[in-house]
């Protein structure tokens, strides 16, 4: 019945009239559940992160950095919810749960008097006013990159959704200062300090050295011209070194000891679905990404090539119901980057997945990659064919759903992870 007023409105009234009475709905939703709750989330610390990608991976770097100093958290991303050290794997399908989820979260936090609570914010999850009402203490800025145009229609309508998390002037604000919108998110003023990070000469956190290994790498980050942090983590490729300074530079902002921020980013050990290596007896690496996005999985592939003895496997497909521009430039972007390429269906939702696959092989065909590609709709068979094609030395890397437990074929919903179908096959 709902749905039917609501279609029934949007064709009966003007669009502008529609969006200032959906504006209002979200609104006062948020202010009913909230109340509902008792306000969970008034006196939390929240530390928030936003971007295209590494807002998963940044998060997980900052808590265990705030542990190792010695302070009580709370952690809500795409991949993990944790508080107080209770972990579990986030199954929701989603980065920012429903208004009644989130605020029972917020709700766990202040329960287990936690010293701060760090939250993964969407573009649709600020647009559409979820984290209303809750006081950002730290707001970091990863990157800006093509994704969610189905819903934003533009680029810059994509910024300027993020953008609300900055517009509150939070105590402490991090930027990405090599990123190509940084200067649009400069604009916003910190109430007490902001600081970019980076290797432009211009960072207050820069980079400055640079190691990458098989199993993970190393950087050396000098803070505000004086304070040099050597950093090592268990995660490879230099995606991850911008995630881990990105975290680095909000510890520092907090106060907190060098020592602490270069323990804490060595106990992270893996993030579940981000560069996951899935351990086998066979010579050749796999590897679970969640890679979803065109730079996601652009960064993704070189980080591999650059560990690689050999050939990269890569397989991949794409979301339904999402962003259709991206399809062929994913496409492309593979054909430039693997040598081989199995291209195969994620979560159609409620798409035709061949259509999903077609429109992604315009990309490949584009780049001239279909002579190394092969196209398996199912998934499993897609996963064996590329572990089956495998030699010593090369890498196997299977995109698109990362940590996910389950996925959303025809409407269904169906258990799944990629690195379990790994095992399995390979039992």
């Amino acid at each position: 019945m709902k749905k039917l007023l609501v279609s029934s409105a949007r064709k009966a009234l003007p669009m502008g009239a529609v969006r200032r009475l959906e504006e209002g709905y979200r609104k006062s939703r948020v202010r009913l559940v909230r109340a509902r709750y008792g306000d969970p989330a008034k006196n939390l610390n929240v530390i928030a992160v936003t971007g295209t990608n590494g807002k998963t991976t940044t998060l997980c770097y900052l808590n265990e950095i705030l542990k190792e100093a010695g302070y009580k958290t709370a952690m809500f991303t795409t991949a993990v919810i944790e508080v107080a050290g209770n972990s579990r794997i986030n199954d929701l399908n989603a980065t920012v749960a429903l208004t009644s989820e989130m605020q029972r979260f917020f709700r766990d936090a202040r329960r287990a008097k936690v010293d701060y609570t760090l939250l993964e914010v969407t573009s649709h999850a600020l647009q559409q006013h979820k984290l209303d009402g809750v006081p950002i203490k730290v707001a970091i800025m990863t990157n800006l990159t093509q994704d969610h145009l189905d819903y934003h229609k533009t680029m810059e309508n994509y910024a300027a959704a993020k953008a609300k998390l900055f517009q509150g002037e939070p105590e402490f604000i991090v930027l990405n200062r090599d990123d190509e919108w940084f200067e649009y998110f400069d604009k916003y003023h910190a109430g007490a300090q902001k600081i970019t990070y980076g290797k432009s000469d211009d960072a207050e956190a820069k980079i400055v050295h640079t190691k990458l290994y098989r199993k993970g790498s190393e950087a050396r980050v000098v803070v505000d011209h004086q304070t040099t942090i050597n950093l090592a983590t268990a995660l490879p490729g230099e995606f991850n070194v911008y995630n881990l300074t990105a975290a680095t530079a909000a510890a520092y902002l907090l106060g907190l000891k060098v020592d602490d921020i270069i323990e804490g980013a060595a106990n992270l050990e893996g993030v579940p679905g981000r560069f996951e290596r899935v351990e086998t007896d066979k010579d050749f690496d796999v590897i679970v990404d969640y890679a979803h996005t065109p730079d996601g999985l652009e960064k993704f592939l070189i980080a591999s090539k650059a560990i690689t003895k050999n050939r990269i496997i890569l397989v991949f497909g794409a979301c339904g119901d999402r962003d259709r521009e991206k399809r062929p430039i994913m496409g492309e972007i593979a054909a430039k980057l693997a040598d081989r390429i199995i291209l195969t269906d994620e979560e159609s939702y409620n798409e035709d997945p061949d259509k999903i696959r077609a429109e992604i092989m315009k990309g490949i065909e584009s780049a001239k990659g279909d002579g190394k590609t092969t196209e398996i709709s199912d998934r499993r068979e897609a996963i064996k064919k590329g572990l089956d094609a495998a030699k010593k030395g090369d890498m196997v890397l299977i995109t698109g759903m990362g940590h996910e437990k389950f996925r959303i074929i025809k409407g269904e919903r169906e258990p799944w992870n990629d690195a379990d179908v790994v095992r399995e096959l390979l039992s």
